[in-house]
């Protein structure tokens, strides 16, 4: 058994201080290694830069000698012992759902940040002993002993992320015999009737998807913030989702953000923590473990973790839809599709998938491949008469991959494609998942089949729509975040990052658009530019040929409807 003990001197110096206890220690020389990165982000995170102190003791209490042999694996010169300690500080000053954060009213922990494991060890029982105060909740899906928290081996133990805190509030629903937990921390005020009545719906709804549930209990961690926050974080039998504010919990927008995330979240527990591609299985915690099939474990879950929410009746058919033209939005201003495929985004996540990076240069994962999943959705339906969809392909994955625990490869997605389909799609995917594109024409196919239009109406923002930039805005003035390729803004010079200060020498005070507006007929506009802090003076002009930009996708519903579409529809919107 590896033994940690978690403790804080100075609880507001963010600092948790970690005494590391290795019994039946053989050898010479004994390696301790700190993962590189967590599962469910998929780039480095080098948590061993908030690492302080490392020290090894022996039986005796001796200090022992070691040497760091990459950032993060140090080889500890044991000299006989026959069991060590080894002590070391983890600075934990940051809070989202996949962060640890320690201070005076909490200790929140993702042990893939900090605690170390022993090379070719890791298969050994691993047990956390918490130095808390008595007040505090413990909320975790680790077997809990007192303030002991037990994982049957390492990847248990770094998939389980823990709460304690004084504040903790915890509820739970049922759904198919199995225990779903919600813990809240922060402060908020959760209608829990509310909150049970519809988790319980997506819950069941999703079970039903799957046919069964993988775990026998579930823990939905809630660190609530008093501040517009959206992030959550998948694991084997729980997820923290870090949301807010905390006054708004139950209602409008961050109430429909609660049910997203935490319905993605929940559809995780199969696909990745149960279904994984073969080059996370296992998963090497040291070093990138590049995949291309981010559109099967992300943007699948992204595509069901709004649909069965529309599924499951816990939302409304327009609530979706907007969900839907939020994803049609960022890939139709996203010319990074024009650069890399789907998949190849999928492995570039690992170089710059979770910041803006340079422009024009990558697809999302997430918001390309929930529309990679809903276009095979469709195209499954109309190949086989409704017969079958793309939640056939899910349960293939599931069953020989999934409940087998043999990973699955790109072939294997293509090869189940054609399967269900009974068509072969290789050209789809060679087109669309394998080739930076537009996904314009299968989209129109598919939503024709069920009976909408999709429509591009003019962008109301004078910017986007005559001059092609979009903006930030920044103090008085206007920073722009993305320039459309070949539009007036582009060919006059603008580009990300440079900061519009005034129009036609009229100082702004956030009314850019107003001004573009008023100005709008006159033959040319100037606009003085910060740029790189430097000011140079841009004149703009309308596009010659009277093209628009950044146009909003908007679904209606056909006047007149192809034959059976809504049938289709109503087969379609059933898984």
């Amino acid at each position: 058994m590896i033994k940690y003990l978690f403790y804080q001197k100075n609880p507001a110096s963010h600092y948790i201080y970690i005494d590391m206890y290795i019994n039946e220690v053989k050898g010479d020389f004994l390696h301790l290694q700190l993962p590189a990165w967590r599962p469910g982000r998929y780039e480095l995170g080098n948590f061993a830069k908030n690492i302080k102190c490392v020290e090894a003791f022996n039986e005796n209490n001796e200090l022992l000698c070691y040497t760091k042999l990459t950032k993060d694996l140090w080889k500890i010169n044991v000299e006989k012992a026959s069991s060590i300690k080894v002590t070391y500080s983890y600075y934990a000053a940051e809070l989202n759902a996949g962060a640890c954060l320690a201070d005076t009213n909490q200790l929140y922990v993702n042990p893939i940040h900090c605690c170390m494991y022993v090379v070719d060890r890791t298969n050994e029982t691993h047990q956390i002993e918490l130095q808390l105060p008595e007040t505090y909740k413990i909320a975790t899906s680790l077997k809990q002993n007192n303030k002991c928290l037990i994982a049957a081996d390492y990847d248990e133990l770094v998939d389980s992320p823990f709460m304690a805190s004084i504040n903790i509030k915890t509820f739970f629903y049922e759904a198919n015999g199995i225990k779903f937990y919600l813990h809240f921390n922060g402060e908020c005020r959760p209608n829990i009737e509310q909150f049970k009545n519809d988790f319980s719906a997506f819950t069941k709804k999703q079970i039903d998807f799957w046919g069964d549930f993988p775990y026998n209990e579930y823990h939905f961690l809630f660190q609530v913030l008093p501040f517009k926050f959206y992030h959550g974080v998948e694991h084997k039998k729980s997820t923290v989702i870090a949301i807010g504010p905390g006054y708004a919990i139950n209602e409008g927008l961050t109430y429909e953000d609660v049910l997203g995330v935490s319905c993605h979240e929940l559809f995780h527990t199969w696909n990745i923590k149960t279904i994984c591609p073969k080059e996370m299985l296992p998963y090497n915690y040291t070093k990138e473990n590049y995949a291309s099939t981010g559109y099967v474990y992300e943007g699948f879950t992204t595509y069901y973790g709004d649909k069965l929410l529309l599924s499951s009746n816990v939302f409304t058919f327009q609530q979706y839809i907007e969900t839907l033209q939020e994803r049609l939005l960022k890939h139709f201003h996203n010319f990074g599709r024009y650069n890399l495929s789907v998949a190849a985004s999928s492995w570039e996540t690992w170089l710059d998938g979770y910041l803006p990076g340079a422009p024009y240069r990558k697809t999302n994962i997430y918001d390309e491949g929930s529309l990679i999943a809903f276009i095979l959705d469709v195209a499954i339906l109309k190949a086989t008469k409704n017969n079958k969809s793309l939640r056939d392909l899910c349960l293939l994955l599931y069953h020989r991959f999934g409940k087998t625990q043999i990973g699955y490869t790109e072939k294997d997605i293509l090869n189940l494609a054609n399967e269900v389909s009974g068509i072969d799609m290789t050209e789809f995917f060679k087109k669309y998942v394998y080739s930076p594109n537009d996904f314009e024409e299968p989209l129109i196919e598919a939503f024709n089949y069920l009976g909408f239009d999709l429509i591009k109406e003019l962008n109301p923002f004078i910017s986007e729509q005559q001059f092609g930039f979009k903006t930030i805005e920044n103090g008085l003035f206007s920073k722009i975040t993305l320039v459309a390729p070949y539009s007036p803004a582009w060919k006059a010079g603008l580009f990300n990052g440079d900061e519009i200060m005034s129009v036609n020498g009229i100082m702004l005070k956030n009314n850019l658009n107003s001004w573009l507006q008023y100005f709008i007929n006159t033959e040319s506009i100037s606009l003085v530019v910060n740029s790189n802090e430097q000011i140079k003076t841009i004149n703009l002009q309308k596009d010659k040929k009277g093209n628009t930009f950044f146009s909003l996708p908007k679904l209606k519903k056909k006047n007149l409807p192809e034959l059976n579409a809504e049938q289709n529809f109503e087969v379609w919107k059933k898984w």
